[in-house]
C-alpha cells in the first residue's frame, strides 16, 4: 500500500472516530425525579424514637444475642437468594461490556479461500489460443463495517446498561437487607415458640398440682367428681397445646435452615445458647430523618437507577429516526496463477487488494413504527418514575409502621405483665382458698386459664417489641455495608464459573483483587459511556 493510500485509511479512520466523539445524543438526559418525603416520622416525638443519625451496618448486633450475629454470618456467607442476586449482577455487568463494544467497529471477519477453476470446454473461454482456462484462485482478506454513533444511539446504549448494571447492585443490596430481616424475625420466632412451650409446661405443672389437690378432696369426701373431670380438662388441653408449638418450633428451625443456604437438619447445637430468651432490642432506636431513606434504602436507589437505564433507552430508539452512517471497509490479497496456487502471491505488493468509503441507511418508512417506539420507551420511564415515588411512600410507611409496632408494643408488655402477675395471685389464692373449703373449684380453674393466657400474651407481646424494633431497622435500610470487602458471588461460584469461561477481568482467578464497585450506586456512579472495548 502507497503512502498516499495508508493516509487516506488513516485520516478516515480518525476522521470516523472524531465524528462519533463530538456527535451529540439525542434523546433526554436523565433528571432525578421528586421524591415525596416528610420532614419527620410520624413517631419521631417519642422518647424512645431519636431522630439522630446512627450507623446501621450491623444493626442485629443491638440485640447483644451470639447466636443471632453468627446466624447473620454464616447467611451472608451461603444464603442461595443472596447467591443467585450476586449473578445477576455478573449478568449486568457483561451486558454492560456488550454495550460498550457496540461504539466500536460492529461487523468484523477474516475470510479466506483457496479455489481450483476448471470451465466447461464447451464454452467460450475454451476457444483455441486463448488463455489458459484451468486456474487458481487464492484470496485473503479482512472486512470491517463501523456504524458510526453520530445521533448517540451506542452511548445511550451504554448508559442504560450501566444504569441496569448499577441498579442491579443495588436489588443485591436489598435481597441483602430482607435477608438480614428475615434472619432476625425468623430466629425471634423461634426463640418466642421455644419460651410458649417453657410456659405450657410451666402451667401443666400447676395444673397437675391443682389435680392432685381436687383427686385427695374427691377421695376424702370434700368435694364432687365433677372438679377432678374439670381439673383433668384443663390440664390436658394446656398438654394439647405443646405438640402445636412444637411443630411451629420445628417450622421455623426449617424456614431458618434455608435462609442459611442449608437443608432441613437439626439446629439444636447451634441454637442451644440463649435457649427460650426473647432478644431485647435496645431501649431507644435512632431513625434520622426520612430523607436518609433516599441515600440509605436499596430498593429506592435501584428505582432510581431503572428510571435512569429507561431514560437512556428513549435516546436509543429515538436515534433510529436519524440515518445510520457507517464506515466499510476490506483489506486483503487476491492472485490467480495457472501453475498450481501460490499463496505467497496474495500477501505481495501486487496482491493486495482493499475497499473502503462510507455508506449511510435511514429508515424512512418506518418512521410511524419508530416514533411509536420512542412513545413506548417514554411511556415505560414514566411508569418507572412514578414507580420509583411509589417505593419511598412505602419506605416511610414501613418505618412508621415498624415505630408503631415497637411503641405499642412496649406498652402492651407492661400491661400485660402486670396482668400476669395478678393472674399468679389469683391462682394462689383462689388454690388456698379450695383447700380450705372457702371456694369452689370454678375459681381456681378460671385463675389457671387466665394465667396460661395472661403469660402467653406477655410472651407474644415481648416478641413483637423485638420484631418490631427488627421491621425498623429493616425498613432504615440497614446492613448490605457488610458486602462492602467482599464481591457478589462465592470464591467456590467464581471457580466452578471461571472453570467454564474465561471471565477476564471481570472475574479475577481467587487471590486476586476483585473489580471495585460502588457502595450503594446512584446516578452519580455511572461511568462515561465511551470506554475502552472489554475482552
Amino acid at each position: 500500500m502507497s503512502n498516499v493510500q495508508h493516509e487516506v485509511t488513516r485520516c478516515t479512520l480518525v476522521a470516523s472516530l472524531a465524528l462519533s466523539l463530538t456527535a451529540c445524543a439525542v434523546g433526554p438526559d436523565f433528571i432525578p425525579p421528586a421524591a415525596p418525603i416528610t420532614d419527620k416520622f410520624l413517631g419521631a416525638n417519642s422518647r424512645s424514637i431519636k431522630s439522630s443519625h446512627e450507623d446501621y451496618r450491623d444493626w442485629w448486633r443491638a440485640f447483644r444475642d451470639p447466636t443471632l450475629n453468627q446466624l447473620v454470618q454464616i447467611a451472608y456467607n451461603q444464603n442461595l437468594t443472596l447467591l443467585s442476586a450476586g449473578t445477576r449482577v455478573l449478568q449486568a455487568r457483561a451486558t454492560l461490556g456488550i454495550a460498550i463494544g457496540s461504539f466500536y467497529p460492529q461487523a468484523q471477519q477474516g475470510t479466506g479461500s483457496l479455489i481450483y477453476t476448471q470451465p466447461s470446454a464447451a464454452t467460450p473461454l475454451a476457444l483455441p489460443n486463448a488463455n489458459p482456462t484451468q486456474f487458481w484462485t487464492d484470496a485473503l482478506a479482512a472486512q470491517a463495517a463501523w456504524e458510526l454513533d453520530v445521533w448517540g444511539r451506542f452511548r445511550r446504549g451504554v448508559e442504560s446498561a450501566d444504569g441496569a448494571y448499577l441498579a442491579s447492585i443495588a436489588n443485591y443490596d436489598d435481597v441483602l437487607v430482607a435477608l438480614l430481616g428475615d434472619i432476625a424475625a425468623t430466629y425471634i420466632g423461634i426463640r418466642t415458640t421455644e419460651q410458649l412451650i417453657a410456659i405450657a409446661r410451666s402451667n401443666i405443672t400447676k395444673q397437675e398440682d391443682a389435680l392432685k389437690i381436687a383427686k385427695a378432696k374427691y377421695t376424702g369426701g370434700g368435694a364432687s367428681e365433677r372438679d377432678v373431670f374439670q381439673a383433668t380438662n384443663i390440664l390436658e388441653q394446656t398438654r394439647a397445646a405443646i405438640p402445636q408449638l412444637t411443630i411451629q418450633l420445628q417450622q421455623g428451625e426449617h424456614a431458618l435452615c434455608v435462609l442459611l443456604g442449608i437443608p432441613p437438619v437439626s439446629l439444636a447445637a447451634l441454637l442451644a445458647r440463649s435457649r427460650g430468651r426473647i432478644p431485647a432490642p435496645p431501649n431507644t432506636i435512632a431513625v434520622g430523618i426520612p430523607g436518609d431513606l433516599l441515600r440509605r434504602r436499596p430498593d429506592v436507589r435501584a428505582a432510581e437507577l431503572a428510571a435512569l437505564a429507561q431514560n437512556a433507552q428513549i435516546g436509543v430508539a429515538e436515534a433510529q429516526l436519524y440515518p445510520a452512517i457507517s464506515i466499510t471497509g476490506t483489506f486483503g490479497g487476491a492472485a490467480s496463477t495457472a501453475n498450481g496456487h501460490n499463496l505467497g502471491q496474495i500477501i505481495s505488493s501486487r496482491g493486495v487488494t482493499y475497499a473502503a468509503g462510507p455508506s449511510f441507511q435511514w429508515n424512512i418508512l418506518n418512521y410511524g413504527q419508530i416514533t411509536n417506539d420512542v412513545r413506548l420507551q417514554d411511556a415505560k420511564l414514566q411508569q418507572l418514575l412514578v414507580d420509583y415515588q411509589n417505593t419511598v411512600l412505602k419506605a416511610q410507611q414501613q418505618v412508621d409502621d415498624g415505630i408503631s409496632s415497637f411503641l405499642q408494643s412496649r406498652i402492651q408488655v407492661g400491661y400485660l405483665r402486670r396482668s400476669a402477675e395478678a393472674a399468679r395471685g389469683a391462682l394462689k389464692i383462689g388454690t388456698e382458698q379450695y383447700e380450705q373449703g372457702a371456694t369452689d373449684f370454678t375459681t381456681v380453674l378460671t385463675a389457671e386459664q387466665n394465667l396460661f393466657q395472661a403469660e402467653t400474651s406477655v410472651a407474644t407481646a415481648s416478641a413483637n417489641v423485638a420484631l418490631g424494633a427488627t421491621a425498623i431497622y429493616r425498613a432504615l435500610g440497614g446492613g448490605w455495608q457488610i458486602r462492602e470487602d467482599s464481591y457478589f458471588v462465592t470464591a467456590a461460584t467464581a471457580s466452578q464459573m471461571r472453570t467454564r469461561t474465561n471471565w477476564g477481568e471481570l472475574l479475577p482467578p481467587g487471590g486476586n483483587p476483585q473489580p471495585p464497585v460502588p457502595g450503594l450506586p446512584s446516578p452519580a456512579d455511572v461511568g462515561p459511556t465511551i470506554r475502552p472495548p472489554e475482552w
